[in-house]
């Protein structure tokens, strides 16, 4: 039964949680806060995130705040933040990969792709890669990327349809981006190890937790939800998995955490169980290879990781 009291002292660390406004991501923030580190509290609303560190510094904590707007819609948003972040930090311990949205109306990022591929997965590969420089400088650092086990409910990611060149269902595409999450994170695991980058990639899931994630789910299919799950953790206990994967001594790279419950829905964090499909290191591959073509980043190759400039 681990919990955030477990942490290890995060003095001195710089940590950048994305989503960090509200619910798991407002707890994944907060424990750091409590524990020492410098977070920046980065979300797509200033209101929100003047509002989540007003209440950070209300509960306390030994370390910094500092709230910073990140729009994961919009790849310039994405670019400009990164070029900000770049210009006043020196170091970055942990990353967490954390904001998304889930089963909205139909709807596009501002780069034409379907919302949840978008935010949830294209978003923070493009915030990944640009911050890469920072992390594999940083002793000791990771990223820590939320996936859901919704990620289960899909074998593969349709290529096609990925900016509505077919029908719309809502919950087949937040399970795409779920998965286009964890094959990107260990994806990215196979990469640090490639080049020689002292950087972990890890993974997390929260089970079910009431957060505002499902406020876009009708009033019949929340209730629908609530009876079959019986029980939601609340969203501290929800986090749990995310600040293990990012600050357990016992973590490697490429793990995955979830609740130790039955089916992982509920519980403490534990090893999580990966689909054939998120396993899939060649489908992995391709989807970094659409990804560094949409979004028009490269990242370094084992030949240029260690060169100081920054990737575009």
């Amino acid at each position: 039964m681990w919990t955030k009291n477990e942490m290890p002292d995060q003095t001195g660390k710089t940590v950048l949680v994305t989503g960090a406004n509200s619910g798991i991501g407002f707890e994944t923030a907060l424990a750091f806060y409590e524990t020492g580190a410098h977070v920046v509290v980065a979300s797509r609303d200033a209101a929100k995130v003047e509002e989540a560190i007003k209440k950070m510094k209300a509960v306390g904590g030994s370390g910094t705040l500092e709230g910073e707007i990140l729009d994961l819609a919009s790849l310039n948003a994405v670019n400009v933040f990164a070029d900000a972040f770049t210009g006043k930090h020196h170091h970055l311990h942990i990353l967490v990969n954390n904001a998304g949205v889930m089963t909205p109306p139909a709807s596009r990022t501002e780069d034409g792709f379907e919302r949840q591929f978008g935010v949830n997965f294209l978003g923070h590969f493009a915030l990944t890669g640009y911050l890469y420089p920072l992390l594999k400088q940083t002793p000791g650092a990771r990223v820590v990327t939320l996936s859901s086990g919704a990620h289960k409910l899909v074998d593969a990611i349709d290529f096609e349809n990925l900016r509505f060149e077919k029908s719309y269902d809502a919950n087949r595409a937040y399970a795409v981006s779920k998965l286009a999450d964890l094959q990107f994170a260990l994806e990215l695991q196979r990469w640090f190890e490639k080049t020689g980058d002292p950087v972990l990639s890890t993974a997390a899931h929260p089970g079910v937790t009431q957060t505002d994630l499902s406020r876009h789910m009708s009033e019949d299919t929340l209730k629908a939800a609530l009876a079959h799950f019986k029980h939601l953790m609340p969203a501290w206990q929800g986090a749990l998995p995310t600040l293990f994967a990012a600050t357990s001594p016992t973590v490697k790279g490429g793990d995955y955490y979830g609740p130790d419950g039955e089916n992982e829905l509920v519980g403490y964090p534990a090893p999580a169980q990966l689909s054939a499909a998120a396993r899939n290191e060649a489908a992995a591959k391709t989807l970094w290879a659409y990804a560094q073509r949409v979004t028009g980043l490269s990242y370094p190759t084992a030949d240029s990781s260690n060169g100081s400039d920054r990737m575009s």
